[in-house]
């Protein structure tokens, strides 16, 4: 029997939506302003730029990143359109450069004074706060709108761009400070995208399962009787025998892996089984889908 769900109304989403990119727009401006300005180390992005004129010049990060998202905001709609330069990517920035600002003026003692510590940690606030952000359905715009700018202008790879962008600006900070910051640069840079997977996709505590076996029947019936986990058959090609057969493909959680092995073995001891992680399982019997 399904579950029914009650649809979220589209106000309370839209709300929810940016009650997200206001989090993590603040956990984002922390991550800056008492971690990585007191310890010299340069994120990538906008972001770093502004560190960078900071410690040259002494202009505000928030006056930087905001001054430099805006023309690229408006550059992107007229040339990619509003749907892809929308309402939350221009709350995005300012919100951020907002709290850039009031993070700024009230700098407090830093965090930390160690330099791992500080890129470690560092990386998992900004990491965190882009993370929430991306849920939101938001961004905080950034070198990310540029990519996608020249993207559209010299058909390169977006991903290849934002790789060579932060790369310039991180590198940038072996003039401005000392080539051990690039390290630990790269090593916030690590964190930070691991935080934002962890985010995005959840810590995986659910498996998938693969079973081989020539008693693919008996084990079937025993995962759905026993185990009450349904079970998918796909269609397949022995590579050395050249049989048609079937392979059990079958979602369970962390803790039932040992069952399920436990199952298989007692009814082919010489099947071939294969679990991998599953960092989101939607559906009935796992979590729900967001709406």
């Amino acid at each position: 029997m399904k579950r029914s769900r009650t649809r979220v109304p589209p106000t309370i989403s839209w709300a929810r939506d940016f009650l997200y990119i206001t989090i993590g727009a603040f956990f984002i401006a922390v991550s800056v302003n008492w971690v990585f300005v007191p310890n010299q180390i340069v994120t990538g992005g906008l972001t770093g730029i502004g560190i960078l004129l900071e410690y040259a010049f002494g202009l505000p990060i928030s006056i930087t990143t905001l001054a430099l998202n805006i023309p690229l905001y408006f550059a992107g709609w007229k040339m990619l359109g509003g749907q892809a330069f929308g309402l939350k990517t221009l709350y995005g920035f300012v919100i951020l450069a907002a709290f850039i600002a009031v993070t700024g003026f009230l700098r407090l003692s830093p965090l930390t004074d160690e330099a791992l510590l500080a890129s470690i940690y560092g990386g998992v606030l900004l990491g965190g706060g882009l993370g929430v952000v991306f849920r939101g359905r938001g961004t905080t715009g950034g070198t990310d709108l540029l990519a996608r700018l020249v993207e559209k202008l010299s058909g390169l790879s977006p991903g290849i761009l934002l790789l060579l962008i932060d790369g310039i600006i991180i590198a940038s900070a072996a003039v401005m400070f000392s080539v051990e910051r690039i390290l630990y640069a790269l090593v916030s840079l690590f964190v930070t995208g691991k935080t934002i997977d962890f985010i995005q996709e959840g810590i995986g505590r659910s498996k998938v399962a693969y079973v081989i076996s020539d008693q693919n029947n008996r084990i079937q019936k025993e995962i759905l009787h026993t185990l009450d986990r349904g079970v998918t058959k796909i269609k397949a090609v022995g590579g050395y025998t050249g049989e048609d057969r079937n392979i059990l493909l079958c979602v369970v959680s962390q803790s039932e892996v040992s069952n399920l092995k436990d199952l298989v073995r007692v009814i082919d001891p010489g099947a071939f089984v294969i679990v991998s992680d599953a960092h989101e399982v939607l559906g009935q019997g796992f979590r729900l889908p967001s709406v």
